[in-house]
């Protein structure tokens, strides 16, 4: 016999049974997490072409250098400007693509991390100047990281089935 004067309470109180994903939620978390697993793949690869440029960068720098210390012959030396020029456009250009290689490079971490949308997003904006591979990569990860299913996924920073690829 209940008692009257204890309120009726459910048993397990404040236990809520684990939610299964619809089967609609299941294949949309799966084509989340293989699209996401492209991603990472294109921002590897783009990583990888723009590392090759960093060596062409450090030549023009090392040319600049050696300009004012090759012996003139007959002929008169270049300007200074020729010198300071490739010294500088060579250093500039190795430091933009060591530094566009690690961005890439972190923004296929984070893309497997399920982090730093906001990051991945800026560097997706940097690689519209990389025509036509980086546009492409762009646009497919604004298209990606734009669904509310993705964003979910970065707000809750769960790596998903496919946490060991």
């Amino acid at each position: 016999m209940a008692n009257p004067h204890v309120p009726y309470q459910q048993p397990f109180a404040g236990y809520a049974p684990a939610a299964y994903p619809s089967p609609a939620e299941a294949r949309q978390q799966i084509l989340d997490d293989e699209h996401l697993r492209l991603l990472r793949i294109g921002y590897f690869i783009s990583a990888g072409q723009m590392a090759v440029f960093i060596p062409f960068g450090l030549v023009y720098a090392v040319m600049g250098l050696m300009f004012s210390h090759l012996p003139s012959g007959g002929s008169p030396p270049p300007p200074a400007f020729v010198e300071l020029f490739f010294g500088i456009f060579g250093a500039a250009f190795a430091g933009f693509a060591t530094l566009a290689t690690a961005a890439r490079l972190v923004t296929a971490m984070r893309l497997k991390q399920r982090r730093s949308r906001t990051f991945c997003l800026v560097v997706a904006c940097f690689s519209f100047l990389e025509v036509p591979y980086g546009s492409a990569l762009a646009i497919m990860t604004f298209v990606v990281l734009g669904r509310p299913s993705v964003q979910r996924l970065f707000e809750l920073g769960t790596h998903g089935p496919n946490f060991g690829n």
